[in-house]
């Protein structure tokens, strides 16, 4: 799978990433634009640096597609959801994985920060959204 960056003031092609093994399903930016997220269903997220394409770092662990991606609002932390329903929070400087929360009983299709980035809100094919605190991955 590959990613394509477009400007989007007149829709030029910017660059195309190429890593994944199989389909991108959801890609993010951080907050200050300097790195794009990409979740694939190869189980896999990438880290990319968007001035020039350049793989950061690979991040596995999912054991199933990789459905959604989101950067915490301070960009140091990244929320992956994955059809082994599972969520993961990664720190985004070294990718180290900083926990697994578990509990949705399918596939997780969507995750999202709250703005002050305390909480990680989660959706899955379970029919439950689920909010987390994220300084400890407590279920709230």
């Amino acid at each position: 799978g590959t990613v394509r960056l477009w400007r989007a003031s007149d829709g030029a092609h910017l660059r195309t990433l190429t890593g994944h093994r199989n389909t991108v399903w959801s890609v993010a930016f951080s907050p200050d634009g300097q790195t794009l997220a990409s979740g694939s269903e190869d189980s896999e997220v990438r880290l990319w640096r968007t001035s020039d394409g350049a793989l950061l770092r690979t991040l596995t662990g999912h054991r199933n597609t990789v459905w959604s991606v989101a950067f915490s609002p301070d960009g140091q932390t990244l929320a992956s959801g994955s059809g082994d329903s599972e969520v993961r929070l990664w720190r985004t400087s070294d990718g180290a994985l900083l926990r697994t929360l578990t509990g949705h009983r399918d596939l997780v299709c969507s995750v999202a920060f709250s703005p002050d980035g305390q909480t990680l809100a989660t959706a899955a094919d379970d029919e439950k959204v689920r909010l987390w605190r994220t300084s400890d991955g407590a279920l709230l």
